[in-house]
């Protein structure tokens, strides 16, 4: 396992997250307050255009699932039942988990972070306001009454996010005080204290094929857009 400077404790400095993970994470929270402030305050001037970015950062985060680094693709954290089920007495210990990455509790947690934001912004994408002067970019290919009811599901489905972001915030305050574990400092520096032993560090991949998986990204999404206005 290759690691940083031992602590004399069994544990060494092991990098968990790579840069575009991180980064990924910190953009997402800030396009999502950028989302439902300016969704809630009617500026949908801005609403609008960080909904789209949202969906393309959201999609790149689900290509970066099969392509990205190890403890970010999906096998790595989406568990089976029988081991989300072994997971759970563990809570009750007073003590660190020490995963690579996401528990098997996390893993489910950002899943459902992230079909609920793909599930919100699409719905973005084909609503219209009640005037109908702020429209998503392909509300134009439903019904008037179909697009009502996707802005209508939209706003419903921002309380079902906000649950899931009340219950993230929990959970850190619950690792953090309760069984010692930090979990947002390795978000942000991207290095953990793991148990040392024959277990290989988990493997990063280059920043560069982030940027290839961002690229294809905006172009399903905003190329999509394009088309579908063009010719539809």
């Amino acid at each position: 396992m290759k690691e940083g400077k031992g602590r004399g404790d069994g544990l060494g400095r092991v990098r968990i997250w790579d840069r575009p993970t991180r980064i990924f994470h910190w953009v997402l929270v800030l396009l999502v307050v950028v989302c439902y402030l300016s969704g809630e305050n009617g500026r949908f001037d801005v609403h609008i255009p960080a909904g789209q970015a949202l969906l393309v950062l959201v999609l790149a985060r689900v290509l970066w699932g099969f392509a990205g680094s190890g403890p970010s693709r999906f096998r790595a954290f989406v568990r089976p039942p029988r081991e989300i089920a072994s997971y759970l007495p563990t809570l009750a210990k007073r003590a660190p988990g020490r995963h690579p990455g996401h528990n098997p509790l996390g893993g489910l947690s950002v899943v459902a972070m992230i079909l609920v934001l793909l599930l919100q912004a699409g719905l973005g994408v084909f609503a219209v306001d009640v005037d109908g002067l702020h429209e998503g970019p392909l509300s134009f290919v439903v019904s008037y009454d179909a697009a009502r009811a996707a802005a209508e599901l939209h706003g419903e489905v921002v309380e079902v996010l906000l649950l899931l972001v009340g219950l993230h915030l929990a959970a850190i305050l619950f690792y953090r005080l309760y069984k010692r574990e930090k979990l947002v400092k390795p978000m942000v520096t991207g290095w953990a204290w793991l148990p040392a032993g024959d277990r290989p560090a988990p493997r990063l991949v280059s920043d560069w094929r982030a940027l290839l998986v961002l690229a294809i990204a905006a172009a399903v999404v905003l190329g999509g857009f394009e088309l579908a206005q063009r010719f539809l």
